[in-house]
């Protein structure tokens, strides 16, 4: 084999026909630089591997760079190569930072500390499955998930959840949204969801032709009551922290929905999104640990590592699981098998226990440095649902939601609207608030994120009439007000 074919990148150069070859790749390479095809610094491959590659002599390729460099389209240098220079009149690509424009402030709910993510012990866990990896798992892989983490996730979950899975109860999905699209497709019927939940969870089920009803939720969560008047063949619930809400259904609706599915052959999907994060009380378990033939169980690692990891999981009840599989397709498509098994790695081997409770540390003071600053400069405002998770609800008065977000975007800070989650066609009066990703920012920006919060909804609360003569405000403590029922 000749040396050229291993060494130096590869470079996709159409020669004009008609003209010499000298006088062609001079114009193919002027024309690849010219129309931005080619930016500058991009490193071109060694004249030797070029010449290989259009089965040209090297010494025309290398005449044609010394030309193109003596005339500003190339740089050479001794040791570094040839790359492209930067031409007048040719721009350079954007950089990563100018297409992906964000705010300066987030307290966008969803998302953990991403800075926080652990990256030397991930690192560690991905460096063992690399060396202990079976040749198997660089192949295609059972859509189930691999084994080696379902039987981890149903130890794991079991242990601290409060579930009763087994390993082949379990599909590995790329998030809690794909499990319940595929769940979706799979019950093929009208599908009953919270008047206040995750709206891309509603798109999501919507997107696959599912229609949904609205349950109407308040501080004990889901009113699981109205499930008997809907003719639903599931209903997508947040048991243990209803999003956005915050408040853990009571043990009496819980009993509710699983009766009512029992009765009626439907499925409680039951997406757990932040269920390790807890604070002001005591744990509150998985509905699927009661109710197992019942519930169909939803997890993810989007909250407690990173997003970016596209790995959740599904715990079944027997005989849902072939239906989803053949949704899902003869093998895995969508979770990386490294991947999983890095997961499966590092629950083993005790680092994503001492992961979550470090982070719980964490989130804890950051919600109590979100409720001290609001009850100290707006002490008329109500927060709710703090009592475990990863964001507060912040209550307004009638009128300011849609103007508290637009002072607050003016000052850099992107937040979401309580309004955002409404079912469209939920009935009762629209509740006005913002949801407070108090998770989202890095540490080192939180003070600053916080003054900002509170500088916004103060700058439109200024412009209302006396706080204290306003019939729509109320002045409970949001310590005492946000305690779980």
């Amino acid at each position: 084999m000749n040396s050229w074919a291993n060494s130096g990148a590869d470079l996709h150069l159409e020669l004009p026909s008609g003209t010499g070859v000298k006088a062609a790749l001079l114009h193919a390479l002027r024309d690849a630089v010219q129309s931005g095809r080619l930016t500058a610094g991009t490193r071109l491959p060694p004249a030797r591997a070029l010449a290989g590659d259009l089965g040209l002599s090297r010494n025309t390729v290398a005449g044609c760079y010394t030309e193109l460099a003596a005339a500003g389209w190339l740089v050479t240098r001794q040791g570094s190569g040839t790359v492209v220079a930067p031409v007048p009149g040719v721009s350079a690509p954007p950089s990563a930072r100018a297409i992906t424009r964000r705010p300066t402030y987030s307290l966008m709910p969803g998302a953990p500390d991403v800075s926080a993510f652990p990256r030397g012990d991930w690192s560690t866990s991905i460096r063992r499955v690399l060396n202990a990896a079976p040749n198997d798992a660089f192949g295609p892989t059972d859509p189930r998930g691999r084994v080696e983490l379902r039987i981890a996730l149903a130890t794991y979950l079991n242990r601290t959840r409060g579930t009763r899975a087994h390993p082949q109860q379990i599909v590995v999905s790329a998030s809690s949204g794909h499990g319940i699209t595929l769940i979706a497709r799979a019950l093929a019927g009208t599908l009953a969801v919270d008047a206040y939940g995750l709206h891309l969870h509603r798109k999501y089920i919507a997107d696959e032709g599912v229609p949904t009803v609205p349950i109407a939720v308040d501080e004990f969560g889901t009113d699981t009551e109205e499930l008997k008047s809907t003719t639903a063949k599931g209903a997508l619930l947040t048991p243990a922290h209803q999003f956005p809400l915050g408040g853990p259904m009571s043990a009496d609706r819980r009993r509710i929905a699983v009766e009512w599915a029992s009765h009626n052959g439907c499925v409680l999907l039951e997406d757990d999104y932040d269920g390790e994060f807890r604070y002001d009380r005591k744990p509150v378990g998985a509905l699927q640990g009661i109710a197992p033939r019942e519930v169909a169980y939803l997890g993810t690692v989007s909250k407690t590592l990173s997003p970016a990891l596209r790995l959740g999981w599904m715990v079944l009840p027997e005989d849902l699981v072939e239906p989803v599989l053949d949704l899902k397709g003869p093998y895995e498509r969508w979770v990386s098998a490294i991947d999983q098994l890095t997961l499966a790695d590092f629950i083993e081997s005790g680092k994503f226990d001492r992961h979550v409770r470090k982070m719980r540390v964490a989130y804890r003071h950051r919600r109590d440095r979100l409720v001290d600053m609001l009850t100290q400069r707006l002490p008329e405002l109500r927060i709710e649902g703090i009592a475990a998770g990863l964001h507060a609800v912040v209550r307004l008065p009638l009128g300011t939601e849609r103007t508290v977000i637009d002072a607050a975007a003016k000052r850099g800070l992107a937040i979401e609207g309580l309004s955002t989650f409404r079912h469209p066609d939920a009935s009762g009066t629209l509740a006005e608030g913002i949801v407070v990703g108090y998770s989202t920012p890095a540490l080192s920006l939180y003070s600053a994120t916080l003054t900002v919060l509170c500088d916004a909804i103060e700058s439109v609360l200024r412009q209302r009439p006396s706080r204290a003569s306003r019939p729509d405000s109320t002045r409970t403590s949001p310590a005492r007000s946000s305690k779980a029922p």
